[in-house]
């Protein structure tokens, strides 16, 4: 992996979720940002100290992290000046976007000339099997949602986390280009041929003790038109033993599909849950994540309770609550 710390890249975010990536090292690995770069027009601000080129330089960074996360993920034309002068400046510049920086001809000149590099993190550096479906022993959390960007990476990492506090044997398994740069490791799975998805999360979840919980974080979700073939390979491919349900109540349409409702999280449940069962017919459902950030207190607590008294599961804000009573629930299977 690349070098911290990190200047966390912003672009000309559109809002907060455009740069959930960069949200998400901010939340997850503070110890390593040095500060954002934010061009004219970004919309997103992740209340950090916002550098210039010369300054990170000055300030020791090591990496610039693009952390824009746009539809078709596209190396933006007005971007590369500002990446050329990063890396004329010392700093290696990493990506997790489709468009791979190996790939921007202007890119890998001034990375030659400077001595510096160029890591994509959406590239796998495994040749992945195709998925066999044989049962595997230990025990794998997958996290599934009503939508894109709900929460699913949160919810695992916070499950993960709780389970370690409580000496508990797990591991986070990340399978997205934020998880991925927050953890070290893991499986760029939307980047992986379509015949070797559910293979390769069967590679990131071998098997374990009988008492370990490999915690895998969700992609995409079975409902969107866009994304559901990511989610799929997930599904099929983590064998989970159970299944959190992430949903962001207050959304008027899919993420990026404006004809497109989310779905209720009874529908994601029956869906979800019958999918889970062809590679596991043991799989349930342990609890339900709710992202409330856009929710005062009160208001957050009602909704919660709400859906607790409607789903009959355990019903959280891992990030704003703690994953405390998600990890009880999982404890029991």
């Amino acid at each position: 992996m690349f070098e911290a710390p990190y200047l966390l890249f912003l672009g000309e975010a559109p809002d907060a979720l455009a740069a959930k990536m960069a949200q998400g090292i901010q939340d997850w690995r503070p110890e390593a940002v040095a500060g954002q770069f934010r061009m004219e027009g970004c919309k997103a601000d992740l209340g950090i100290k916002d550098l210039t080129i010369k300054e990170a330089a000055a300030a020791g960074v090591k990496t610039v992290v693009v952390c824009v996360v746009n539809r078709g993920g596209i190396i933006s034309e007005s971007w590369k000046s500002i990446l050329v002068e990063a890396l004329e400046a010392g700093m290696d510049v990493a990506s997790g976007l489709h468009n791979l920086l190996r790939d921007e001809p202007d890119l890998v000149a001034a990375a030659e000339r400077s001595g510096q590099k160029l890591h994509d993190v959406r590239v796998p550096s495994v040749k992945y099997p195709i998925a066999n479906g044989k049962k595997r022993t230990g025990k794998r959390c997958l996290a599934v949602g009503t939508d894109c960007s709900v929460g699913k990476m949160y919810t695992a990492l916070a499950i993960d986390r709780e389970m370690k506090k409580q000496g508990m044997k797990s591991d986070f398994r990340p399978t997205g280009q934020t998880g991925i740069l927050i953890e070290g490791n893991g499986v760029p799975l939307d980047a992986v041929i379509a015949d070797f998805m559910a293979g390769a999360i069967e590679w990131l979840t071998p098997d374990n003790d009988a008492d370990h919980w490999d915690v895998i974080e969700g992609q995409g979700s079975l409902f969107h038109a866009s994304y559901s073939g990511v989610t799929m390979a997930l599904v099929h491919g983590g064998q989970p033993d159970a299944l959190i349900l992430c949903h962001e109540p207050t959304r008027e349409h899919m993420r990026g599909l404006p004809d497109y409702q989310q779905p209720s999280l009874e529908d994601l449940r029956d869906v979800a849950l019958r999918l889970a069962q062809v590679v596991n017919p043991a799989c349930k459902v342990a609890g339900i994540s709710i992202n409330t950030q856009h929710m005062d207190e009160a208001k957050a607590l009602a909704y919660l309770k709400e859906v607790e008294d409607r789903m009959g599961v355990p019903t959280v804000d891992p990030y704003r609550q703690g994953a405390g009573r998600l990890v009880a629930a999982l404890a029991e299977i």
